[in-house]
């Protein structure tokens, strides 16, 4: 296990360097100057310079990108070019959105398709299972901001029963907050639990029809009872994949949902920094969004070993 883990780890370092690598080259080969957007077309050529002195925009790509990784090891991400406050105080404060949106979500996402992918392998080929599919067809078609916008014409302009948008903050109390997150949440999980009840049907079908399933039955334990007992622990490999996968996008892919509800999360942020050219602060988000993908696929990897203690070993 302690071999297992050691490699995983080894990937997960290399897969952080080569992320930062491609992120800072990337943000250096987009069109564009900061300092330009920010003094305008007719700034005397002096102020230009001083201003790129003053935001460490003078040095080499090599020397700004050590100083850039070594800060971000340290919990330093930068100075905001647009808001002059350091970046990892902005991503602290809209983490503070987004997480909890992303933990919201995807816990909505998973107590609903779990149980509707069981239902539909338990009754494969009936009507609860047509009805099933046919309902997570229509979840994953349906476009999750136009589903928002939905949910915020019929919960919040016709029935006033939560706000359109915004944020009252933590100090307003958790159940204020969580009313505030409902609607963004349900519009974020219902394509992913779809997507999630499917793989959980698929899983599942395939693992009753193994041999040790049948033996299952032969000594008398009902179908429901084999379902819960032996098939679906076995299920889960796929199911945790999506998981993982699920997380990542919800955190790094709520910038439109965020803007349909106005709330001020690391989506918004993204999107400010890439208008106002502010790209500092959108190397480090990416890279923050990019750890959290690789972190979450590691863990993912850890949960197959204690599932299965076959993968463990080498190949």
């Amino acid at each position: 296990m302690l071999r297992f883990i050691l490699s995983r780890l080894a990937s997960l370092g290399l897969s952080l360097i080569v992320a930062s690598l491609v992120i800072f080259t990337v943000t250096e080969v987009i069109p564009g100057d900061p300092v330009s957007y920010m003094m305008g077309l007719n700034a005397p050529p002096e102020v230009e310079a001083a201003l790129r002195t003053l935001l460490h925009l003078n040095g080499s790509a090599p020397t700004r990108y050590l100083a850039w990784v070594v800060g971000m090891l340290h919990g330093d991400f930068g100075t905001s070019y647009t808001y002059r406050v350091p970046v990892a105080g902005l991503i602290a404060a809209r983490l503070q959105v987004s997480l909890p949106l992303t933990i919201y979500a995807l816990i909505l996402s998973t107590l609903i398709a779990l149980p509707a992918g069981m239902i539909a392998a338990a009754r494969r080929g009936r009507p609860t299972d047509a009805a099933v599919m046919g309902a997570t067809q229509l979840g994953i078609a349906v476009p999750n901001f136009w589903f928002a916008m939905l949910l915020v014409l019929l919960f919040a302009v016709r029935l006033h029963w939560v706000q359109a948008g915004g944020f009252p903050g933590w100090d307003k109390g958790l159940w204020v907050n969580l009313k505030a997150l409902t609607l963004p949440a349900i519009a974020l999980a219902l394509p992913q639990a779809s997507i999630l009840a499917r793989v959980m049907r698929s899983a599942l079908i395939e693992t009753l029809g193994q041999d040790y399933i049948r033996t299952a039955r032969a000594k008398g334990l009902s179908r429901a009872q084999t379902l819960r007992r032996h098939a679906f622990r076995n299920a889960l490999i796929p199911v945790l994949t999506i998981l993982g996968l699920q997380f990542s996008f919800l955190l790094a892919g709520a910038i439109i949902i965020e803007n349909v509800f106005y709330l001020p999360g690391l989506g918004r942020l993204i999107f400010q920094g890439i208008t106002q050219r502010d790209l500092i602060v959108v190397q480090s988000v990416v890279m923050l969004l990019v750890a959290a993908v690789i972190v979450v696929n590691f863990a993912v990897d850890l949960a197959y070993a204690l599932i299965d203690p076959r993968l463990r070993r080498p190949a």
